[in-house]
């Protein structure tokens, strides 16, 4: 079986688990990874001992890796010419500049949700509209919010129907390690409504979305409570029984130590998970509760590592890998090892 060959540009928070997600891909080859200078990630893989080819991309100064002895394999030019498709994590607003030497080079790419949608021919989704990305060259995913939003409203949807949600956000404020943001004792509201429902609705646009977004002092997971309408009266038994079957969900209770998205990080690191990193959502039972004619429930959203499995879904349907969204999520779950602790507990 030919496997698929992929690059990943920029090796920050995302490109390393992008990179990380490739390399566990039976079907997917790692050709390299490129970036601009020798960061902390890129003297951690010198020490790892190089288990990824490194590439520079212009302006990057090679004496700098040489004189910290990091093997270099070549120019961005060189990883571009030698891959089936790209996966851009570079910061916002280098993507676009990157996708001129992927047209030029005719090679797909996969942009991540710092860029504006019109990089791309899709606003991809692997659950919500994978069909639509099958066979295009440039895709573009949510944001990690937008990522694990849409998983639980997407379930809901296909299991009874949605036809209007209402989303508050309460966001971290930078990721574990990040220094620019500054040091900070205060909340922030954005204005309504969030981008994270917008997003949505562009996604799903037979589902009308409004939120509020609230920045918190905090690094470690954004927490989303979610109240939507069903076309049909949604009990909590209902969403209980559609949330747990849906492997990239994580059904967890305050009851079982679940206290907040520190739990969830923590727990991560307990399992031994690379980075303390959990693809799934986590969704607190606890928070189920039906107002009205409404079903709300709380999410934790793993910002540094939730779009990975959404990321590889992007690839198999751009590289015609799997054609329906039932096959190709299903593929990414199993090389990612996703909801292997729901067939276990069985």
């Amino acid at each position: 079986m030919k496997k698929i060959r992929v690059g990943v540009a920029g090796y920050g928070t995302i490109g390393q688990r992008l990179a990380d997600g490739v390399a566990l891909q039976g079907d997917m080859e790692l050709v390299g990874v490129a970036d601009l200078a020798p960061t902390l990630a890129i003297r951690a893989l010198k020490e790892k001992g190089m288990p990824y080819k490194l590439f520079l991309v212009e302006g990057a100064d090679k004496s700098k890796f040489d004189a910290l002895d990091i093997p270099v394999s070549g120019m961005f030019d060189d990883l571009i010419k030698n891959v089936d498709i790209m996966l851009d994590s570079s910061p916002g607003g280098v993507g676009i500049k990157n996708k001129e030497l992927y047209e030029k080079a005719g090679v797909k790419a996969v942009f991540q949700g710092g860029e504006k949608n019109s990089v791309a021919d899709v606003f991809f989704h692997g659950y919500a509209n994978y069909e639509k990305g099958v066979g295009k060259d440039y895709l573009k995913l949510t944001s990690c919010n937008t990522t694990g939003l849409i998983r639980s409203v997407d379930c809901l949807d296909r299991e009874f129907g949605i036809d209007r949600v209402a989303i508050t956000i309460i966001r971290r404020v930078a990721d574990p390690g990040d220094y620019h943001r500054g040091l900070t004792n205060a909340l922030q509201i954005d204005k309504a409504p969030s981008h994270q429902a917008v997003d949505l609705m562009t996604i799903m646009p037979h589902v009308e979305a409004t939120g509020i977004l609230v920045h918190t002092p905090v690094t470690h997971g954004h927490i989303i409570t979610v109240v939507a309408h069903g076309k049909q009266k949604i009990t909590k038994e209902m969403a209980l029984a559609a949330f747990q079957k849906h492997p990239r969900i994580r059904v967890v209770s305050i009851d079982e130590g679940f206290l907040g998205n520190a739990s969830l990080f923590k727990y991560a690191r307990d399992l031994g998970n690379a980075r303390g990193d959990m693809y799934e959502i986590g969704l607190w039972s606890d928070s189920i509760v039906e107002t009205g004619d409404e079903i709300m429930y709380a999410i934790n959203i793993p910002q540094e590592s939730v779009t990975i499995p959404e990321t590889m879904d992007a690839i198999r349907a751009a590289c015609n890998m799997q054609t329906t969204r039932e096959e190709g999520t299903s593929v990414t779950n199993k090389y990612l090892k996703i909801g292997k602790w729901k067939a276990e507990e069985q």
